[in-house]
């Protein structure tokens, strides 16, 4: 009989992509959703920054790129690790990739061994424990609940390392949940890392310029951290540049080096022309940078009002991204108008995309079961709307 091969038959599809999917196909039948299911900004890409794009077109950067990204875009990142974090990399501890997916998935290829241990904070970005897995690692979940805002603490790290702990995986401003890890929160955590050889960070900072709480802090900052840490980042969500496939590591340059012969055989270099875009992104101005930031902020400010102001629904006020991850476990139980059973958070999300033309996750996907993920990189009106229906479906629930 036919059959993909062991790795595949490991791995689950992506929920968030999946849920995209279906409001896709709704939408196609006329019908009208409103989709918060995919952590995509809804703003254009600022207009210098694809004016260098049609610059590199026209000055015909239409070959292969170096494996690693044009040294130019490397010197632009060291710049800004430098300008913006306060942290001393050199070329060549970057490697730029085709999105900071990739990055991901490159730095836990490169470091993970069949059999070794990845820690990973619930809730998580759904391809974290898909990506150890790939690797034949072994995700070991530790539970961050929405009574200590989605955040874990050292003393829950320390619990989880064992002898075959290879890598933690930390994602601060965090997707699923906004949270925000301050500068003492990361401290403590890596005071426990340092006590460890052979323990490696993989600090997924992709969303760092949409922060609520002032200046961003990384773990790489910290004495030792630096040698033990890959910080991820890249122009998707700070710019709006999803489709154009930039992201990077800033890592030893060994790991750098792991990972550049990893992607030459896959892969090969990025994008020649988003490689220039994302370039412009770094050396030019970065007030669109703020302008969005600071709408993220109110659209944070009116979807958690309005998400307090449906009975039944806990919700934390997130620090970062553009997430709300309300708990929703009062509603299991409760059956639709149609006699069907909400028993979990992704039939809940299914029962609002169905009654109330919402699309969501169930928090199932990002290993937290009481809760469920909207995104409001949307408009106002969007969310004002999105909010008034699912209010009003969740009113439609007996129990």
């Amino acid at each position: 009989m036919a059959q993909l091969s062991n790795r595949l038959q490991r791995l689950a599809p992506s929920a968030t992509l999946a849920m995209s999917q279906k409001s896709a196909e709704m939408k196609a039948q006329g019908i009208d959703v409103i989709n918060m299911s995919v952590g995509e900004p809804d703003f254009n890409t600022p207009e210098h920054i694809k004016e260098a794009a049609k610059q590199a077109v026209d000055q015909n950067y239409s070959r292969y790129s170096p494996v690693p990204g044009y040294p130019e875009l490397r010197k632009a990142i060291v710049r800004k690790l430098k300008e913006e974090n306060g942290l001393d990399y050199t070329v060549n501890e970057i490697l730029v990739s085709n999105g900071a997916k990739q990055s991901v998935c490159n730095t836990v290829m490169a470091l993970v061994n069949p059999g070794e241990e990845v820690i990973i904070p619930a809730p998580y970005w759904v391809s974290y424990p898909q990506m150890a897995l790939l690797a034949g690692g072994k995700p070991v979940f530790v539970e961050a609940t929405f009574e200590q805002n989605f955040k874990m603490t050292p003393e829950q790290l320390e619990a989880a390392i064992t002898p075959q702990t290879r890598l933690l995986i930390l994602c601060s401003p965090s997707n699923p949940t906004g949270s925000v890890y301050n500068k003492e929160e990361l401290r403590a955590l890596a005071n426990i890392i340092l006590k460890y050889d052979d323990l490696y960070v993989l600090a997924d900072e992709i969303y760092e310029h949409i922060n609520y709480v002032g200046r961003h802090e990384s773990i790489a900052q910290f004495p030792g951290m630096k040698e033990r840490t890959i910080v991820v980042n890249g122009v998707s969500k700070a710019y709006a540049m999803t489709g154009w496939r930039i992201g990077y590591i800033a890592a030893p340059e060994w790991i750098v080096k792991g990972c550049n012969k990893l992607q030459g055989q896959y892969t090969s270099g990025p994008c020649s022309v988003s490689q220039k875009a994302a370039q412009a992104a770094y050396e030019e101005s970065q007030q669109c940078v703020e302008e969005m930031r600071q709408a993220f902020e109110r659209r944070r400010d009116l979807i958690v009002s309005l998400a307090k102001d449906i009975p039944g629904l806990e919700v934390n006020v997130p620090e970062g991204a553009f997430y709300l991850f309300p708990k929703c476990s009062s509603f299991y139980g409760s059956t639709a108008p149609d006699g069907s059973p909400i028993s979990d958070s992704t039939a809940l999300a299914m029962y609002l995309l169905q009654e109330a033309h919402v699309a969501t996750v169930g928090g199932d996907a990002f290993g937290d079961p009481d809760c469920f993920r909207m995104s409001y990189a949307t408009s106002d009106d969007n969310i004002r709307e999105a909010m008034r229906r699912i209010k009003e479906a969740l009113g439609k629930l007996k129990k």
